[in-house]
Order: C-alpha cells, then structure tokens, then sequence
C-alpha cells in the first residue's frame, strides 16, 4: 500500500527515523609529494566532515477543538487533545520540494470531524522533509617544535547552504493554524567559523 495514499488511516507510533545515514571522513593532502617540498608549509593539510542523510520525523496533525465533546486537554505525551482530524481518501500529494511556498501536504483532505466523533486521520501517519546536511573542515597543522604545533581550523555547517526543513515542527499540523500544512521552520543556514590551536 503506498503510503502516500489514503485508504485506511494509519498512524506512526513512535518518531523513529526511516533512515539515517552518517558519515565521518578525512583526507590528508599530499601536498608535499606534489610540489616535491618537504616543508611547515606544504605539509598538514586536511579536509575532515560529517555527512547526514536522514529521512523525517511524523507529522503531527492536531485538531484542539475538542470535537469529540468529552472535554479532554492536553495529555502531555503529545501536547494536544485525543481529538484527532478527519480525512478523505484520496492522494496526500507529498510536496518534495517545500521551498516552492506551497502546501507540504493535500489539506483538502483533512477537515474537522463532527460533533460528538474524535476524528480518523491518525496522530503521525506520515512524515516531513528528510536532511541533506555536510558539516566540513579545512585543516592545516603547523609543527613549531618537535612537541608543539599550531592547527588552523575552516569549519562550515550545513557548507552547502541547502536550506533543512528538518523536525518535529516543521510542518505545521494544526489544522486552525492559516499555515496548516505548510513548512513554517527551518534549520539554520550555513555557519562559518575559524579555530587556531597550539598544541604542546
């Protein structure tokens, strides 16, 4: 069953990830071999990095209007009411490229349930944006003596700038929100920073 498409409502009892990739890395230039110079300044150079391909979290849906007329709050657990929404059948439409402005989801398919019923779209019954994300670092160590050196560190996160609709929150599922069913958060751009280390 695609589970994109809505046949049965299902629901995702817990916010594991699908799938989640990391890599370390780092490689030491030869730059030493390659101008045939043996010196501080050829040798010590380095790219280091860690690369993440992860899949997203549920989505969480949430209807606070206490439709279901029992008169229940928030149960902590999911920080809304056991209301849920109502949905159609039909295709969720997935947008795969939030950046666009349009909906993540088809919200013509969820609307509130009647009074007196809780609903039948489930919780987390599908996820959000996944992560493309490569922290990096350029490295150069420079011996000074035989038992110290200075290292100087590029570090870049998210180096690429590709902008990370990654979370729990990042799209919105409240259903009387105006931005229901859109992307709404965002990790952060790239961030820069430069380290200098003696060691001794």
């Amino acid at each position: 069953m695609d589970p994109y498409n809505y046949g049965l409502a299902r629901d995702i009892s817990s916010f594991d990830l699908r799938q989640n990739f990391v890599a370390t890395y780092r490689y030491d230039f030869p730059f030493d071999k390659l101008f045939r110079q043996d010196n501080r300044w050829t040798q010590g150079w380095a790219i280091s990095g860690v690369t993440r391909f992860t899949t997203g979290v549920p989505v969480t849906l949430v209807n606070p209007d206490d439709t279901s007329l029992i008169g229940t709050g928030n149960n902590g657990v999911n920080n809304s009411t056991i209301d849920e929404l109502k949905v159609s059948a039909g295709s969720l439409q997935i947008n795969h490229d939030p950046r666009n402005g349009q909906p993540y989801f088809n919200t013509a398919l969820f609307s509130l349930p009647g009074l007196g019923t809780i609903g039948n779209s489930g919780r987390r019954s599908f996820y959000g944006p996944g992560m493309q994300k490569w922290d990096m670092a350029l490295l150069k160590t420079t011996k000074l003596t035989e038992s110290k050196s200075l290292e100087f560190r590029f570090e870049a996160f998210n180096t690429f700038n590709h902008a990370q609709f990654f979370g729990a929150t990042s799209v919105d599922g409240n259903i009387n929100d105006p931005t229901f069913g859109h992307v709404i958060s965002a990790d952060a751009p790239r961030i820069a920073q430069v380290a200098l280390k003696f060691r001794s």
